[in-house]
């Protein structure tokens, strides 16, 4: 089966995003960005064409809450369909997200300027269950804890306070 350009494949619509993700936790606190939507998340985006997933990180973290950061390991991968019904786009969605450790090096915490991330927080990972989150909170929280070999944990459940 052959996909365009735009994922389309016959009259099917679908996404694809390859992201990175900044996993910072540092004296029990993580590091946390807050999107325009009103969730909380980790920081991290899209990575850019021929980007590599390991700057892609150093640069989104960097973009997205002012912070210099310096990537310790590769933490795994996530890789989730969420449903057309369930997508911001109303289109099936496939996220491929790759989960870096980073350490914090400098730089003065600031949301994004002109962009989505509305305010910046080192959150105690004990308050975090409590807060509106990406499931990529929960995903990157159980990589840092569990440090799997195979690099891969279960899907985090979507429901609650959790968003996808």
């Amino acid at each position: 089966m052959s996909r365009g350009v735009d994922g389309a494949v016959g009259a099917e619509r679908t996404g694809f995003r390859l992201a990175a993700y900044a996993v910072c936790v540092e004296e029990g606190r993580v590091l946390l960005t807050l999107h325009a939507s009103g969730a909380w998340t980790l920081p991290g985006g899209r990575v850019e064409h021929a980007e590599d997933p390991f700057d892609a990180v150093v640069r989104e973290t960097a973009e997205e809450t002012g912070a210099e950061a310096v990537v310790e390991r590769l933490l795994g991968v996530d890789s989730r369909v969420i449903p057309a019904a369930d997508a911001r786009a109303g289109v099936e969605h496939h996220n491929v997200g790759l989960f870096y450790r980073v350490r914090v090096t400098g730089g003065p915490l600031r949301p994004e300027p002109n962009g989505e991330t509305v305010a910046v927080a080192w959150t105690p990972v004990a308050e975090v269950a409590g807060l509106r989150r990406s499931s990529l909170v929960d995903v990157g929280l159980a990589l840092a804890r569990t440090a799997p070999p195979t690099g891969h944990v279960a899907p985090a459940p979507v429901g609650g306070l959790v968003q996808h």
